[in-house]
């Protein structure tokens, strides 16, 4: 009972560092997946050019897959779990032709292998060459199609060294494009640095993602927002901003719906690692540099402990 507890409230936990393929480590992930499969809802994001619908994974990860309205193609998000991705494939009646696998860590690739075997001839991007089946790697600004949807990718190094983040618009559209984010941008955090520095990742976020439109929906690899939300309230205790944000994930998690998507001008009011050129954020950790503030943001929520309320 107590694991099951633990596994029930993840969305009010520190999001864990993402671990590497370690059987015992995912024996424990899968055998949570099990206990959130009854909690954690799927969501289906609605536009007119494109769907994308939400896949919970894991104890705490997201798979996505998204449909391109005209064609009927599709491409998954890095499908860890490939059965689940295979029943909304037939749900939605589309062809699904591409796995966009965001870094090597076998929460998010781990399920590659399984994927093509469900489902042959699956094209397979990513930016690494850890990346299980790979058949296309990609580099920065590689553009590709899935049916009339432009897929464009954007190597953001720091996660890992391979990170990619595809972002997705539609010629013509007036409509909100995309980003896939992986575990470079959560809402209201970012990835733990296991292979890179803080000057990239504030390349990735503020001049590589910080610079898409405003409206972009941002879609993130992990439910961690809550526990992120917690870490920014301490960091800036005065915003209000982060107050509301926090009060209405809290409510979203109980309910086991997602507090995903947000979006680029969302992140910029709440996110502390998308702030770091604002004063109050520098004076927290006494520095008056962007990067060494970055830097210090992550030492310091790598070590934070996170409060119950």
């Amino acid at each position: 009972m107590l694991f099951k507890s633990l596994v029930g409230s993840a969305c009010t936990l520190l999001g864990a560092a993402t671990a590497f393929k370690v059987a015992p480590v995912e024996v424990k992930a899968q055998a949570a997946a099990l206990l959130h499969s009854a909690v954690r809802k799927s969501s289906l994001v609605e536009q007119a050019n494109m769907k994308v619908e939400l896949l919970p994974a894991l104890s705490d990860n997201y798979m996505y897959l998204l449909i391109d309205v005209d064609s009927k193609e599709a491409a998954i998000v890095d499908p860890v779990e490939p059965k689940k991705v295979v029943d909304a494939v037939r749900q939605h009646g589309v062809r699904l032709t591409t796995v966009l696998t965001t870094h090597h860590h076998w929460d998010h690739a781990g399920g590659n292998e399984k994927m093509l075997k469900l489902m042959p001839g699956l094209r397979v991007y990513g930016g690494d060459d850890r990346v299980p089946c790979l058949t296309k790697k990609v580099t920065h600004s590689h553009n590709f199609k899935v049916g009339s949807l432009n897929v464009k990718c954007l190597f953001t190094p720091c996660h890992t060294t391979g990170h990619i983040c595809y972002y997705v618009t539609k010629e013509n559209s007036t409509e909100p494009p995309a980003v896939f984010t992986g575990d470079t941008l959560f809402v209201a955090g970012c990835g733990k640095f296991f292979e890179g520095t803080a000057e990239q990742m504030y390349r990735a976020l503020i001049e590589t993602l910080g610079r898409l439109p405003p409206e972009t929906r941002v879609y993130c690899g992990h439910e961690y927002t809550v526990s992120n939300l917690k870490f920014a309230r301490h960091v800036e205790p005065d915003n209000e901003i982060i107050k509301e944000k926090l009060a209405w994930a809290k409510e979203k998690c109980s309910n086991g719906e997602p507090t995903i998507p947000s979006t680029v001008a969302d992140e910029f009011t709440f996110n502390p690692f998308m702030r770091v050129k604002e004063k109050s954020v520098q004076e927290h950790v006494k520095q008056t540099d962007a990067t060494e503030t970055m830097r210090s943001l992550r030492k310091e929520k790598d070590g934070f402990r996170v409060p119950k309320d």
